[in-house]
């Protein structure tokens, strides 16, 4: 190589020693540099052999200005952040966030769940839920949770009503006929597919007050028109306040962007799954790697 070349190098995950963090891959790779920078967050939490095992080998390392901003944004948000400030989690399962919600409750002033989650929030409360996607096995946790921000003094923001629809579209985007029931309500053959028109005026109540605000995984099936009126209204909302709005990457990083809101965003997290440990309060394994060296 000359000065100024540039090697672009195969998918590492194409070598079975990277994702088991082996040598001599590792040492392989670090032949290849005299300074090693890690700008990959969306791959930070994963010690890999080109995340983490390639420092042992590297004195001189650093993280790049995407992996600084990202550290500067998650890690102010859950650990300094200025307040009032409030915490969106959606999506599909309350199993993905079990973390998340625990370590979020003790940090956030507000947290506001939305998505398919909601669903076993609600049946955990008694409430009627119909088809509704739940998880019955996290059921006392989410009344854990329940209890847990009533003890700490925290709002948690669960939904007051539910677009509903008979059966999930097929195809995903397909045109669809919905009701709109209060929440726990649903009638034993419909499901709920994104929270109701009052549920996202509570919401966007919410935001209007916060000085910083993360969200993490979209309110309903937005990739349906018909079923993402409640995603459009949670990221308008976060459009229109001046607080710091912050986006956990993933689904909602897709939907902010897809429905035109990314401009409006401070900071759309570039990993799903890394931002959700960060915001699980977890030591991100590509990050402490660098850390260690200085």
């Amino acid at each position: 190589m000359k000065d100024g070349d540039v090697v672009l190098l195969q998918n590492t995950r194409f070598r079975k020693e990277e994702t088991k963090n082996l040598e001599p891959f590792s040492s392989e790779l670090a032949s290849l540099a005299e300074v090693f920078v890690m700008d990959a967050f969306g791959s930070a939490h994963r010690a890999h052999c080109s995340t983490v095992g390639v420092t042992d080998h590297i004195k001189c390392t650093a993280v790049g200005y995407l992996m600084q901003k990202e550290i500067d944004y998650l890690g102010n948000a859950v650990e300094a952040p200025v307040r009032p400030f409030v915490a969106i989690l959606g999506g599909a399962k309350v199993a993905d966030k079990l973390n998340v919600i625990s370590n979020l409750l003790e940090k956030c002033d507000t947290l506001i769940i939305g998505g398919g989650m909601a669903y076993t929030f609600a049946k955990a409360q008694g409430k009627a839920i119909g088809t509704s996607l739940v998880d019955d096995t996290k059921l006392d946790y989410c009344n854990e949770m329940i209890k847990k921000a009533e003890d700490l003094g925290k709002k948690l923001l669960l939904p007051i009503d539910t677009v509903c629809t008979k059966s999930f579209p097929d195809p995903i985007d397909a045109p669809i006929d919905t009701e709109v029931y209060a929440a726990g309500e649903i009638p034993e053959d419909s499901m709920g597919l994104d929270i109701g028109p009052k549920t996202r005026e509570l919401y966007a109540e919410a935001v209007k007050s916060a000085k910083t605000v993360v969200w993490n995984g979209p309110m309903g099936v937005f990739e349906n028109p018909i079923l993402a009126e409640g995603t459009i209204a949670v990221a308008k909302a976060l459009a229109e306040t001046d607080a710091t709005t912050i986006i956990g990457g993933g689904d909602s990083a897709a939907a902010v962007v897809n429905l035109g809101f990314a401009d409006k965003m401070s900071h759309i997290s570039t990993g799903g799954g890394a931002s959700l440990e960060y915001l699980e309060g977890k030591v991100l394994p590509g990050i402490a790697a660098i850390a260690d060296k200085d």
